[in-house]
């Protein structure tokens, strides 16, 4: 879809002006939000979502709800929140088709005073506002309205790393030049655990930075010695990855170091170049962090 975020930032717009308005300017931005939601980017989304939705069926069900007082009508609403959407969907483009029908509609099922319009802005702040959030999710997410965890992101960062505390240190400077925490191993206390504990204890981070340095040396039985990352960087490597995700893992090469086979392939930046600072930005941003890159390119 293009411009898709547009899409929604004038639709949110939309809202806000019907939240603000009367009973003379309702109808303007009820309107504009049924005319972006028919957008072409939409249709397919659209039809997807309407096609098993019986909406004079949900109606009915709903009138028949009606107590002896006003106000006492509720929405049947189905458990189903795909056709929820869809339901919405046609009651909105019923809406800009009969305006008037959207203040019958508030002051019977969004029920807020004497004031015909206060049913309205109910609508809006109980019904169209949480729509418009949830379609956009449902959009974005390509239909899948299954509920999943996401962990919160943490302004921790780890660095994993071996003998090399010049290469720790000058990353561990730089995230805290725009704004995190590193978080280093050896800086935080034992409390009598041993180093696999230490490492689950502190790895309540959102990403993960691995240093690959050439500290070891190693190769096949037989072999030439070739300069490798120590045992426990590779180990913490594989730890994170799983953990976190690749996504949330970046590794850093400095010089010249054998790469273990089960990465390769995996892109990692180098801090032997200039622009390692932008590499490592980029990743960080790409995983949902904000980055100022005036204190990037400093």
């Amino acid at each position: 879809m293009t411009d898709d975020l547009d899409l929604f930032k004038q639709m949110n717009n939309a809202l806000l002006d019907l939240q603000a308005s009367q009973p003379q300017t309702f109808e303007r931005p009820l309107k504009t939000l049924a005319r972006l939601l028919q957008s072409d980017e939409l249709t397919k989304i659209n039809e997807e979502l309407t096609a098993d939705v019986d909406f004079d069926a949900f109606m009915q069900a709903s009138k028949s709800t009606r107590g002896s007082f006003v106000g006492t009508q509720r929405l049947a609403w189905p458990e189903d929140p795909k056709q929820c959407l869809g339901l919405t969907l046609k009651l909105i483009y019923k809406f800009a088709l009969e305006p008037n029908l959207a203040l019958d509609f508030g002051h019977t099922y969004y029920h807020s005073g004497n004031k015909i319009i206060a049913g309205l802005h109910s609508v809006v702040r109980q019904l169209l506002i949480p729509f418009v959030r949830d379609y956009k999710d449902y959009v974005i997410n390509r239909g899948n309205v299954t509920p999943k965890l996401v962990l919160p992101r943490s302004n921790r960062i780890f660095i994993v790393h071996g003998h090399d505390g010049e290469a720790r240190e000058t990353v561990a400077r730089f995230l805290e030049g725009i704004g995190y925490i590193p978080v280093i191993l050896h800086e935080q206390p034992n409390m009598g655990r041993t180093i696999i504990e230490k490492v689950e204890a502190n790895s309540d981070v959102g990403f993960a930075i691995v240093l690959l340095t050439p500290d070891d040396e190693g190769c096949v039985k037989g072999g030439k010695p070739e300069p490798r990352a120590r045992q426990n960087v590779l180990f913490e490597l594989g730890y994170f990855l799983g953990r976190l995700g690749r996504d949330r893992v970046c590794a850093l090469k400095k010089g010249d170091l054998n790469i273990p086979s089960d990465f390769s392939g995996v892109v990692w930046g180098s801090m032997d170049s200039g622009n390692w600072k932008q590499e490592l930005g980029r990743e960080l941003a790409a995983a949902g962090y904000d980055i100022d890159w005036n204190k990037i390119m400093r």
